[in-house]
């Protein structure tokens, strides 16, 4: 089994591969983070030292590595399934589900920590909503090939198991 978890930041995507693991015993990772140890530095440093271009080829490349993996529950980032076809490509060596959040919710949770996050580390707290409305109207293509959808503050544990389950 192996589950990719796509959605906007804020979604809660690391949020629920930490429960599913914990209840289906398998391992998860996040994929920022596996980003930041293969690169040694920070997203927000690859991002300001070789721009967005490069880490999307990094991200791919990571991504990519997860294929031989077995039982483990991938945290992608927010942009992975908009860029490379990556979406396809988990869609054939995974399961995908896209974890929608309503934007009130992404707003709320991304005020706080929002300086880790390149794409909106700029914004004004005031423009954070329609920056975020503008990000996810990008995305919904692509967030929409995923296998399943589930609505992020209303998912349960036992939800996700019956998607991994089909």
């Amino acid at each position: 089994m192996k589950l990719y978890l796509i959605g906007m930041m804020g979604s809660g995507k690391s949020y629920w591969a930490k429960q599913l693991a914990a209840a289906t015993k398998c391992k998860w990772i996040d994929l920022d983070t596996v980003i930041e140890q293969t690169a040694g530095k920070t997203i927000s440093e690859i991002f300001a030292t070789q721009g967005e271009a490069a880490f999307r080829l990094l991200e791919q490349k990571v991504l990519q590595q997860t294929a031989s993996y077995k039982n483990v529950i991938v945290a992608t980032g927010g942009g992975v399934p908009c860029f490379f076809d990556n979406i396809d490509w988990m869609n054939v060596h995974g399961v995908t589900v896209f974890i929608n959040e309503q934007i009130e919710v992404l707003v709320h949770r991304l005020k706080k920590g929002k300086a880790h996050r390149p794409l909106v580390s700029n914004t004004a707290n005031n423009q954070l909503h329609a920056s975020l409305t503008e990000k996810l109207a990008s995305r919904l293509q692509f967030y929409q090939k995923a296998q399943h959808t589930v609505i992020g503050s209303q998912v349960t544990v036992e939800d996700f198991i019956k998607l991994i389950n089909h």
